[in-house]
C-alpha cells in the first residue's frame, strides 16, 4: 500500500470515529444536563466535515502531474490544512459564545454517570490521535497531521469537560456552571492548537526550508555515486507527500558534458531509489576547483 491510499485509508477511520463520537456526545450531553459535553458535540462534527475536506484535498493531491501542473496537485494539502483551522475556528467561537450565555443562566449540575462516558472518550481519542499522527508521519501528511492534532484537540476538550462536570457534582450546590467554565476554557485551547496546525502549512505554501535532516541525508547519499565528488546548493521544498529536491553536484572539472549529464542521471535516480517520497530531483552539474 502507497501513501496516497494509507493517508486516504486513515481519514476514513477519522471519519467514522468522529461521526460515533459526536453522536454519543450529543445524546449524553442532553440528557446528562452537560453543555461541555455538548460543545465537545459540536467539536465532533466539525470534525467531521474537516475530515471529509482532508479525504478529498489527498484524493485531488494524488491526482498525477500534467502540463499544467509539472510538478503535481500536492499543494492543494497545505491548502486543506487552512480550510480544517477554520473549521476549529468556527467551532471554537459557537463553544465559547455558547459557554458564556449558559454561565448566565442557571441549570441543573450534569448528571455523575458522564464522567464514565468522558473517560471512555478520552482514551479513544488519544488513541486515535496516535494512530492518525503515526500515519502522517509515515506519508508525510500535512493535512492528515491536522487531522490528527483534531482527535488530539478533542481528547483536551473531553478532559477539560470531565474536569468541569466533576467540580459541579462534588462541590455541589452554587458550582453547577463549572462544566460550562471548562467549556470556555476548552475553546482558547482549540484556538492555541489551530495556530499549531497553521505554521506549518503555511511554511509549506511559502517553501519554507523546514528539511535539515533530509538535506543532510540527500548530501550523505550523493557522494556514494560514482563521479561525484560533493554537493554545494541543496535545496528542498515539500509538495502534498512528496519532496522536490534543487541539487548542485561536484564532478571533476575535465570530464565531458556527456559524463557529467550520465553522472547527474546517475545521481537521481540513486537518490530516488533510496530514499522514499522525493518527487522531482533536479541535479546541477558543478565542476571541482
Amino acid at each position: 500500500m502507497n501513501n496516497e491510499q494509507t493517508a486516504i485509508r486513515t481519514t476514513y477511520f477519522s471519519i467514522f470515529g468522529n461521526a460515533i463520537l459526536a453522536l454519543i456526545k450529543g445524546l449524553t450531553g442532553v440528557f446528562g444536563n452537560s453543555y461541555a459535553l455538548i460543545a465537545d458535540a459540536i467539536e465532533s462534527t466539525t470534525d467531521i466535515f474537516a475530515s471529509f475536506l482532508v479525504l478529498l484535498g489527498l484524493k485531488y493531491a494524488n491526482r498525477p502531474a500534467d502540463e499544467n501542473h509539472p510538478y503535481g496537485h500536492g499543494k492543494i494539502e497545505p491548502l486543506i490544512t487552512f480550510a480544517i483551522v477554520a473549521f476549529l475556528v468556527i467551532s471554537a467561537t459557537i463553544i465559547a459564545y455558547e459557554s458564556i450565555q449558559n454561565i448566565q443562566t442557571p441549570h441543573e449540575t450534569p448528571k455523575s454517570w458522564t464522567l464514565l462516558v468522558l473517560a471512555l472518550i478520552i482514551i479513544w481519542k488519544e488513541i486515535s490521535f496516535q494512530i492518525v499522527i503515526k500515519k502522517s508521519k509515515q506519508t508525510n501528511s500535512s493535512s492528515l497531521k491536522a487531522d490528527a492534532w483534531h482527535h488530539r484537540s478533542d481528547a483536551i476538550t473531553s478532559i477539560m469537560a470531565f474536569i468541569g462536570i466533576s467540580i459541579a457534582i462534588f462541590f455541589g450546590e452554587g458550582y453547577e456552571t463549572a462544566d460550562d467554565w471548562a467549556a470556555l476554557f476548552a475553546s482558547a485551547f482549540i484556538l492555541y492548537n489551530s495556530y499549531l496546525i497553521i505554521r506549518p502549512a503555511l511554511g509549506e505554501v511559502m517553501d519554507e526550508q523546514l528539511y535539515d535532516d533530509l538535506i543532510l541525508e540527500i548530501r550523505k547519499k550523493s557522494v556514494q555515486v560514482t563521479g561525484v565528488l560533493g554537493t554545494e546548493k541543496c535545496f528542498v521544498r515539500k509538495s502534498g507527500m512528496k519532496f522536490h529536491v534543487d541539487l548542485h553536484a561536484i564532478v571533476a572539472g575535465q570530464i565531458s558534458v556527456k559524463e557529467g549529464h550520465d553522472i547527474a542521471h546517475k545521481l537521481k535516480d540513486y537518490l530516488r531509489n533510496e530514499i522514499p517520497n522525493l518527487g522531482h530531483v533536479l541535479i546541477h552539474i558543478e565542476p571541482d576547483n
